[in-house]
């Protein structure tokens, strides 16, 4: 290792967990030229499953930030580089990995393709790149940093040569007019619209076209009044209807969680084979010990909802019927039961849906169950759920209630056997003691595997939930 790698530290986006082979930076909480010490945090990421903090491992100043905000980078590869030793004067750092050379024709192989607006400028030689000297151009150094933003850098002019005799070579073709600057997804919005970026006016900042530029350029002129004297211009066809859709159309990249849940539920709903089961119930006496166990000493500091008690008959229920809490090995033909119950409980955040676990739930006292499940819920709304809080799920739960549904026919985790999702507990008439009565009802359905779990055993589960929450007392004589 030379004195120059020494100095100048790479630090490389970590595997986070689990395997992942990719993540995107939220965010930057340093910049270049900002001091920073051994393990603190200089960036978020999101991942497939959560956002993680990342701390720096070294001291010093940092020199580089590889990548943008937004940027989707592969575990291993360096995201920023840090000066160790800043007072010893100015030296030359590692330069980044450089693009393949294209090959020369019928020579070697061509470089890899880049991605659209991020190409580096061709060159007839490989060499490493070098500090500008003072008066130089700065080309390179602009090139780099459009490269960094997103931007694609303009092409350098081709210079004139002589040949070796002596006479002046054949000119130069002569440069064309700058490549216009615009983000990979304004690109490809401009060439879904067939818009020349050349004819469009920027208004970003250092002449950057925006989508809204794109739009304005893409939008129909308004017509001119036609003079007397001279002959009317042809008329234009009108733009495609897939052109004037696509203009009031906003398309969202699909990355991190959401990415993960979307090919989650999809493997989840066509691998294992579901069956959902519905029951409607009374659950008046539940409302009322709601109520009762906010002013209950032992629930002080604790959160106590109708969400607590559903997880609580639940587990209660798993417990009277243990085959239910099983998953399904694909691989070796087998059934595996498990004597832990991780409980997921599905919860949606702004970076989309989430099913963290409160691991060995069942063996929680009531006081115990409330305080994970604010845990677990404050965490996820924070955006700071760990991957190994997600992982290991059993059984999950999903209030769709809260935001006023009835039920629902929900898809289970991947690896897990049953869902139960808890709906809106509204007040309706009931036939209560051979009398009609207002009362507050809910309905419960549940989703399970039918390769490990028979409608049986299903409806067994399914149905003591629902009379644990009929009558609560059952808790403690069915616990």
């Amino acid at each position: 290792m030379t004195a120059t790698d020494q100095r100048f530290r790479e630090f490389k986006m970590p595997d986070v967990g689990e395997g992942l082979t990719e993540a995107e930076i939220l965010k930057w909480y340093v910049a270049e030229g900002d001091t920073v010490a051994d393990g603190q945090v200089v960036c978020e990421v999101e991942t497939a499953k959560a956002a993680v903090e990342l701390p720096i491992p070294y001291d010093g100043v940092v020199h580089q930030l590889r990548f943008g905000e937004g940027t989707t980078v592969d575990v291993g590869t360096v995201i920023i580089t840090v000066d160790t030793d800043p007072g010893a004067g100015p030296a030359e750092a590692p330069a980044a990995p450089e693009a393949a050379e294209p090959a020369a024709e019928g020579g070697e192989e061509g470089r890899k393709a880049v991605l659209v607006g991020y190409g580096a400028a061709p060159s007839s030689t490989k060499r490493r790149a070098r500090k500008a000297q003072p008066g130089t151009s700065n080309g390179a150094q602009a090139a780099v940093q459009a490269e960094l933003n997103g931007y694609a850098a303009p092409e350098p002019a081709p210079v004139s040569r002589e040949t070796p005799a002596g006479e002046p070579a054949a000119p130069a073709a002569p440069a064309g007019a700058e490549r216009p600057l615009a983000k990979p997804p304004v690109r490809k919005l401009a060439k879904d619209l067939g818009i020349d970026l050349a004819t469009v006016v920027p208004s970003g900042p250092d002449g950057i076209i925006t989508r809204e530029d794109v739009h304005a350029a893409a939008a129909p002129a308004p017509a001119a009044v036609p003079e007397y004297d001279v002959e009317p211009a042809p008329h234009e066809p009108a733009p495609a209807p897939e052109a004037v859709a696509a203009a009031r159309e906003t398309r969202i990249p699909v990355k991190g969680v959401r990415k993960a849940t979307a090919q989650a539920m999809v493997n989840s709903a066509f691998t294992a084979p579901h069956v959902t089961e519905f029951i409607t119930v009374d659950v008046t006496r539940t409302m009322r010990l709601v109520q009762e166990l906010k002013q209950d000493p032992d629930m002080a500091g604790v959160r106590v909802n109708p969400l607590l008690l559903v997880a609580k008959a639940f587990l209660v229920a798993i417990k009277r019927h243990p085959e239910i809490n099983a998953s399904w090995d694909e691989e070796n033909q087998e059934i595996v039961r498990k004597d832990y119950v991780n409980l997921g409980i599905a919860a949606a955040t702004p970076r989309g849906l989430i099913v963290p676990n409160i691991k060995d739930a069942g063996a929680q006292t009531l006081p115990q169950l409330a305080a994970s499940l604010g845990e677990l819920v404050a965490t996820a709304r924070e955006g700071k759920t760990s991957p190994a809080d997600m992982a290991g799920g059993t059984v999950t739960i999903t209030n769709v209630g809260v935001f006023g549904v009835d039920t629902g026919t929900p898809i289970l985790n991947p690896g897990e056997s049953a869902i139960l999702a808890f709906g809106a507990v509204k007040e309706q008439p009931w036939v209560h003691k051979g009398k009609v009565k207002p009362r507050q009802v809910t309905t419960l359905a549940l989703s399970f595997d039918h390769r490990l779990v028979d409608g049986e055993l299903g409806s067994k589960v399914l149905a003591d939930t629902a009379a644990i929450l009929e009558r609560p007392k059952r808790l403690i004589t069915w616990s």
